[in-house]
């Protein structure tokens, strides 16, 4: 447990929560500034400061746990669709420095905007992911 971290003392029952989940690697509890009513975290248990640190078998359970929850929201809530998100770093939105993922309940008449998109050229693509294949290449 990092000494400091919200998320953290949350997990450890420092910190009230509405727990909706808990299992051996993740805990997934309601935000209290939710996006959409029933917009649900889930964590990692072990503090990880974002996805780029987060290690097995973590990155697994939180995914396999955002699903169940996100099962979860769309019959319990009856809701039309559900949204994933990850804020990692802070230009990013990222606000706790513990990793966490957004599982936001959605309607078709919520009044969220998706983000926009900007124009790019067909090379500035291709650069792109030359730069992205080389650095993935060199993680193998």
């Amino acid at each position: 447990m990092e000494e400091l971290c919200l998320f953290c003392k949350i997990i450890a029952g420092e910190i009230p929560a509405t727990k909706v989940y808990e299992d051996e690697h993740t805990f997934a509890f309601l935000d209290i500034r939710p996006v959409n009513l029933g917009h649900t975290l889930v964590i990692p248990k072990k503090h990880f400061k974002n996805l780029y640190e987060l290690e097995s078998p973590y990155e697994n359970a939180v995914m396999q746990t955002a699903q169940k929850v996100a099962r979860a929201i769309k019959k319990g809530l009856s809701a039309d669709g559900v949204n994933l998100g990850m804020n990692n770093d802070a230009p990013a939105g990222q606000i706790i420095f513990h990793a966490h993922l957004h599982v936001i309940p959605r309607s078709i008449n919520d009044g969220l905007m998706h983000w926009g998109h900007v124009t790019v050229t067909p090379e500035q693509i291709e650069e792109v992911g030359e730069k992205i294949k080389l650095e993935l290449q060199g993680n193998d």
